[in-house]
């Protein structure tokens, strides 16, 4: 990697903390950062890497912070933006929220921490919860003389610790997909994809072994599944997969089994991406109309475009309507409606949405008689509620096994969560109906899906 040093600064460019790896790059240089960020902006051809001379910055922005390593060399890029990420991660991990102040109330947690993440500009322990085994918010753990290396950072198993042991060994799944859509002025989608991660939750005794498998078309070939079963097995093809270091990938890549020794608690196992033509589970039609410029009438029509045995519940359509806009009054053909002035919206909830229906809103507000000119682009329509037992993609997780040599039983459990991803929606022209359309965002569903718990829901075995 070659980063000379990295820096922390605040909104201002001022360095609240720095740390040098290597000495070949001045410290003084950092003070060119912000000068050169500036003028980037100006001109605005803002780039995640800036040069001065010989020296090149590589940067982030959290928060109100920025982050900032240097470089001489034609350093891996990539691996320094990770880095940098990983940073930002393992101080989320002890600071709950990083940020200028929470940099200033623990120099000393800090210090540690870039002493551990990397050494001679070369990145080292980066995982939060070891580095937690022996660097604490109260200080280093180790006394003088008697410090040592925690086994785990020299172990084959790095992510994990030895002796753990749990009452009731359990693992939580969650399958979290966001859909990301490109629709044009006619509410034609262009382009669209799922995105997706598989985030675990272990609470298991010992160094045990899971298998994770899924509906993956790949899989369904190569055991020729799909030629027996035809289309009575839903498949995906997952694209561009990732896997935590736990994942042995030498199996994966041969016979697609997804083998690990997983580390303890939370962490992600692996991201996918779909490229597959998805419609939006709300669809939403919105026409907005003026009278001599004294009033403004709204009119939205919401549909549901999943399955009709499915139930949205907690719905929130969020209605952007102009600013100088007053005396509002509503009529909705189910839920209620309110006018929320400090932003700009009107926002109409409903309590049960079930897939397939249809229901309207209609909003009357007085305008100044003096017109006001329209900003350029008009903000889209935000939806917003909670479609339990759901996926998008159909992805499904067949069976997870757990494999110990105390043979303990353990129980698996799994839920999917469908969130709302990148919508780049095409202004209509100038006298068209104003058509937004938004996939809104399925919060986490209220209860886990057990071994058996519902002959139409997951089974594992």
């Amino acid at each position: 990697m070659s980063a000379s040093a990295v820096f922390i600064l605040d909104v201002k460019g001022k360095p609240l903390i720095s740390r040098n790896y290597k000495g070949d790059v001045a410290m003084s240089e950092i003070d060119h950062f912000m000068p050169l960020l500036m003028q980037r902006e100006e001109e605005g051809a803002l780039a995640p890497l800036l040069s001065h001379g010989r020296v090149h910055f590589l940067w982030i922005k959290h928060s109100n912070l920025y982050l900032v390593a240097t470089t001489l060399k034609n350093a891996n890029a990539s691996m320094v933006y990770s880095f940098l990420y990983k940073t930002v991660e393992v101080f989320c991990e002890y600071f709950k929220e990083l940020e200028e102040e929470s940099i200033r109330d623990n120099f000393v947690i800090v210090y540690e921490l870039l002493d551990e993440l990397m050494d001679f500009g070369f990145p080292q322990t980066t995982d939060s919860k070891i580095l937690q085994e022996y660097i604490t918010q109260q200080g280093n753990k180790l006394e003088t003389g008697k410090s040592r290396v925690p086994p785990t950072v020299t172990n084959a198993v790095s992510w994990r610790s030895e002796g753990i042991k749990y009452k009731k060994n359990e693992v939580f799944i969650d399958v979290i997909e966001s859909v990301n859509l490109l629709v044009n002025a006619n509410g034609s989608v262009l382009l669209s994809e799922i995105v997706g991660t598989i985030k675990l939750k272990v609470f298991l005794s010992g160094m045990p072994e899971l298998r994770l498998g899924l509906n993956d078309r790949v899989l369904f070939e190569l055991t020729g599944r799909l030629r027996v079963s035809g289309s009575k097995n839903k498949s995906v093809e997952l694209e561009d997969v990732k896997f935590h270091q736990c994942v042995r990938l030498s199996r994966f890549d041969n016979d697609r089994t997804i083998s690990f020794i997983p580390p303890d608690g939370d962490f992600e196992l692996m991201s996918y991406r779909l490229s597959t033509q998805v419609k939006p589970l709300i669809w939403i039609e919105s026409v907005i109309e003026k009278f001599s410029h004294s009033r403004v009438e709204i009119m939205v029509k919401a549909k549901g475009q999943f399955k009709k045995q499915s139930v949205a519940n907690g719905v929130e359509i969020s209605v952007p309507v102009p600013s100088d806009a007053d005396s509002p009054r509503f009529k909705t053909s189910v839920g209620s409606a309110k006018y929320v002035p400090e932003k700009n919206v009107v926002i109409w909830s409903i309590k049960s949405f079930p897939g397939g229906k249809e229901y309207l809103m209609r909003a009357h507000f007085g305008l100044p008689s003096v017109e006001k000119e329209e900003v350029d682009g008009r903000p889209p329509i935000g939806v917003k509620f909670e479609i339990p037992y759901f996926t998008v993609s159909g992805i499904q997780v067949r069976y997870m096994k757990i494999i110990e040599k105390s043979g303990y039983q353990a129980l698996p459990w799994v839920r999917y969560i469908t969130q709302s991803g990148v919508l780049d929606l095409r202004r209509p022209a100038a006298g068209a109906p104003w058509l937004t359309l938004q996939l809104g965002a399925s919060k986490r569903c209220s209860k886990y899906l057990n071994k058996g718990l519902c002959s139409h829901l997951l089974r594992l075995s």
